[in-house]
């Protein structure tokens, strides 16, 4: 309203003590007239105020109706509008919120506009040419490039760009200007485990609109960034997508931030980070085994008992899978061989480490790695000629710490 009467005044109109999309009509209308062309509107951010309260339903549910009306009244003012253009960081459904405007084209998969919000490499070497020496191209890239709507490349996110060439050093600048406690809260309550988020399948349905009473975790992650279009391939009626993370910046720092949701914090995240990095590099297994060991151990019993997340299987495996991810190294899950679905690999210039997980009421580590040798998984990697270890780790059920890590050269 206060934005209304601010144009309202702009346009030599007095404000009226009528509904706001009553006087937004208006406004269109006196513009029109007035200007004797026909109007553009733009709006920006278009869903903030739903997405602002979306950890509280009747509030989130109120304001939907009240911009559902407001927006309602752009498809009343067809012949007064020349452009109608609509931007936001997620899309809600046309049922929810534009029921009333049925005749928007959405444009965030279409390949022609699919630069429109990033950065190409092409333009960043060519616009910032001046400011990227002195820093490592390839790195840009890992860092903030990745974004991904179906067009025919990649782009870089520009907010990440601008920051790193104005402090000259890497950073989460994205990531920590406003990642919502909410979505790591969602992702906790719906026990999604860390590892699959590399792998999220979804449709064009799935991916197509949320509502306040209906937010898939694929198109909520899809649609705020820290989920990109990684492939598509036709099915029955439409495209199915696999999704990934876009870059080394949001997988190092979501990672990060479901590790606190996940356990209580010991205050030493970053040095068992740091540790788990240099164990890994430094081929390490047993190392590792420990540094995992004395990690569970400090998780207070207190903890389990009030929390029933640690009783599924997936939630052990997340744990150690985030660590891996928050410590910045090359970690990928349910690597597909010949003869099956490697748990976990991760990749250092150095050595290949590979995992598979078990929970388990006894230690059965024998037959994990017998398995992991029977179907071949060191196979895949043998041409980056390094060294490769199988690494079965089993968890119990009751002693919530590891029971059983064997390793071996393949």
């Amino acid at each position: 309203e206060r934005q209304l009467a601010a144009l309202e005044r702009r346009a030599g109109i007095e404000p009226e003590p009528v509904a706001a999309a009553v006087r937004f009509g208006e406004l269109i209308a006196a513009l029109r007239e007035r200007a004797g062309q026909r109007v553009v509107v733009l709006v920006d951010e278009y869903d903030k105020p739903i997405l602002d309260v979306l950890d509280k339903p009747d509030l989130a549910r109120a304001n939907r109706d009240f911009l559902r009306g407001l927006y309602g009244t752009i498809k009343a003012c067809d012949e007064q509008l020349r452009f109608v253009f609509l931007t936001g960081v997620s899309k809600f459904s046309k049922a929810g919120l534009f029921s009333g405007l049925n005749n928007l084209r959405d444009i965030t998969l279409a390949p022609e506009f699919s630069d429109i919000c990033g950065y190409t490499d092409a333009e960043l070497d060519a616009v910032f040419a001046p400011e990227l020496e002195g820093l490592d191209r390839d790195e840009i890239r890992r860092w903030y490039n990745g974004y991904n709507w179906l067009g025919p490349e990649k782009v870089y996110n520009p907010f990440d760009v601008l920051l790193l060439l104005a402090d000259r050093r890497f950073g989460n600048y994205w990531f920590q200007s406003g990642t919502p406690t909410f979505l790591v809260d969602l992702l906790s309550r719906r026990r999604v485990a860390t590892p699959t988020l590399e792998g999220l399948v979804a449709d064009d349905d799935l991916l197509s609109a949320i509502d306040v009473d209906d937010i898939s975790t694929e198109a909520l992650l899809f649609q705020t960034g820290y989920l990109t279009i990684a492939d598509e391939e036709a099915a029955a009626g439409g495209s199915l997508y696999r999704l990934d993370y876009p870059n080394h910046e949001v997988k190092h720092s979501l990672n990060r931030r479901l590790l606190r949701a996940m356990a209580p914090v010991t205050g030493r995240e970053a040095t068992r980070q740091a540790d788990l990095a240099r164990l890994t590099a430094e081929d390490d297994p047993e190392g590792v085994k420990e540094l995992f060991e004395a990690f569970f151990a400090s998780i207070p019993h207190d903890w389990y008992r009030k929390n029933d997340i640690a009783n599924y299987e997936g939630y052990w495996a997340a744990l150690v899978y985030s660590h891996f991810a928050a410590a910045a190294l090359d970690v990928r899950v349910e690597e597909a061989t010949a003869r099956g679905r490697l748990d976990m690999a991760v990749l250092t210039p150095g050595c290949v480490h590979l995992y598979e997980f078990k929970v388990v009421d006894g230690k059965q580590e024998d037959r994990t790695l017998a398995q992991m040798r029977e179907r071949g998984y060191a196979d895949k990697y043998r041409h980056l000629g390094v060294p490769i270890r199988l690494i079965g780790m089993e968890f119990g059920r009751d002693e919530r710490n590891i029971v059983g890590f064997a390793f071996e050269t393949a």
